[in-house]
């Protein structure tokens, strides 16, 4: 690209490809370098780690999909968006505005090409028949009749900063089942397909005939393959943001790994995904591209019940590791996730960091990697990592406080040890659930626990460590109010109320 420089900024490295892997519905325990003791063997993810650094408190800014997606794209919490809980669907209108910087959009500004493939998850705005719809959400059949697939979607991740796009609107299990390329169907969908198998089920509605179930996870694994192939001989950096529909439901190891765990289907499904991730980093090699290119991966959120987490507790395998919970919990188990980065040029091999680190980081990670510097709208919740990648000296920790947040809208604040929940119960699926009133009834509304003496969140210390409550309280209230959580002049969310959020400035 004539006219863009791809040097750093002392001008003698070029700039690092970067790949980013996000898995969905990952556990924490899921990785076997994460927790030896597990049934679930990955060799070749954990080449990941062996060759670079290795985070052992990753969290994600949310227990579920949509919002974590939106955090790691654009660096701030989705809460200030207008998704203030659970997720969208297949159908769902765009929800991050062209006017927000992305990741990619500021790779994209410093030369890079920039690719997304995989799931989406964040909304796009298919083209209607009829632009009064008046059918549902996207979460049953009929919900679908009005899209005219023969005509571009708008707001596509090529509206984001992605140079090219191919993926499915929402999770696997979410119709409508129609790969989109650069903002078009690749196929028209005919027919309507449902599954409705103990691990392999998914919702019933429109379906291309080029969009197999089995063969998704694969076929994003090959074009991102392919795409590594062809990047590798242009001039210019790329980075590849590969977001894998698995093991998220439906869970659909192929024929070549069924029964290989020893498990069930979802341990299946994880050697698949490792066996997977051997020929990306393989391909990276042949490339000749290995020593500057940055390999991050990563999961959105803490493994499913889905996984019939049960089932493998009972053969020895726990996914989310010692963590109470899973996906969609406020809970550790919701968003305590594996994270490593390789980068054999600049990150000491076998490196293990114990810092509290958020995906919404990549934004300004990415940004000081690339010379840019961010303006006070992006990036609000994001701290770059460059400083631990390269083991520079920093004030610790680096990042002040991080901001969790479960499926239905509960907050929790981790500063230091100290963990701050918002509500009495997991906010989420596991027990006490928000809706089980009898338990909840019972419990303190608020939850504090020492991450450091009770990793597992059984003693709650709300009642005895009352200024800590206070301190952690206000904490959170302040990063509501200044609409960001880095150092910077306030920014404004998007319509947050919370009846709460004055208690920890009066109680201060």
């Amino acid at each position: 690209m004539i006219g863009i420089s791809c040097k750093t900024e002392d001008n003698k490295k070029p700039l690092p490809n970067i790949i980013v892997v996000l898995a969905d519905d990952l556990g924490f325990g899921d990785i076997s370098i994460y927790d030896n003791n597990n049934r679930i063997k990955t060799p070749n993810i954990d080449k990941i780690a062996l060759g670079g650094i290795r985070f052992t408190d990753a969290h994600t800014p949310s227990s579920v999909c949509t919002p974590t997606r939106y955090g790691l794209l654009t660096g701030r919490y989705s809460w200030r968006s207008k998704l203030k809980s659970s997720v969208l669907t297949g159908k769902s209108k765009a929800l991050i505005p062209n006017s927000r910087s992305t990741f990619a959009s500021v790779l994209q500004g410093k030369g890079y090409h920039t690719a997304f493939i995989g799931k989406w998850h964040l909304g796009w705005d298919w083209a209607l028949k009829n632009e009064k719809d008046e059918s549902g959400e996207g979460w049953n059949e009929n919900d679908f009749v009005n899209i005219d697939y023969s005509q571009p979607v708008k707001n596509t991740p090529n509206d984001l900063g992605f140079s090219y796009s191919y993926g499915h609107s929402g999770s696997l299990d979410m119709a409508p089942y129609v790969y989109v390329e650069n903002g078009k169907a690749t196929e028209i969908p005919d027919t309507s397909t449902v599954n409705i198998g103990k691990y392999s089920w998914w919702r019933k509605g429109p379906t291309s005939k080029d969009f197999i179930h089995e063969d998704v996870t694969p076929n994003f694994f090959r074009r991102g393959i392919q795409y590594i192939n062809k990047q590798s001989t242009e001039p210019n950096p790329f980075l590849l943001y590969l977001a894998l529909p698995s093991p998220h439901t439906p869970i659909l190891p192929t024929k070549e790994w069924a029964g290989k765990s020893g498990l069930n289907p979802y341990g299946d499904f994880m050697l698949m995904i490792d066996d997977y991730m051997g020929k990306l980093l393989a391909a990276i090699e042949e490339a000749g591209i290995g020593d500057n290119t940055i390999v991050i991966f990563t999961s959105d959120n803490g493994c499913s019940p889905a996984a019939k987490i049960e089932e493998l507790v009972k053969k020895g395998h726990y996914p989310n590791s010692i963590f109470r919970g899973h996906k969609a919990d406020i809970y550790e188990g919701g968003h305590r996730v594996p994270f490593m980065v390789k980068w054999p040029n600049e990150i000491k091999k076998k490196s293990v960091s114990n810092e509290t680190i958020c995906l919404t980081d990549l934004m300004a990670t990415f940004a000081e990697l690339a010379n840019y510097d961010l303006k006070e709208n992006e990036g609000e919740d994001s701290y770059s990592l460059m400083p631990i990648l390269k083991e520079k000296a920093f004030s610790s920790p680096l990042r002040e406080a991080t901001v969790h947040h479960s499926i239905n809208g509960s907050f929790a604040i981790r500063k230091d040890n100290w963990k701050l929940i918002m509500c009495p119960g997991s906010g989420g699926w596991s027990y006490p659930r928000p809706d089980d009133t009898t338990a909840i009834n019972k419990l303190p509304n608020t939850q504090l626990y020492d991450l450091v003496n009770d990793p597992k969140e059984l003693k709650n210390l709300e009642s005895s460590e009352p200024e800590k409550v206070v301190e952690l309280k206000f904490l959170l209230s302040q990063y509501i109010s200044e609409g960001r959580s880095t150092p910077g002049e306030p920014q404004s969310n998007d319509a947050i109320n919370f009846e709460w959020k004055q208690i920890g400035f009066m109680s201060k």
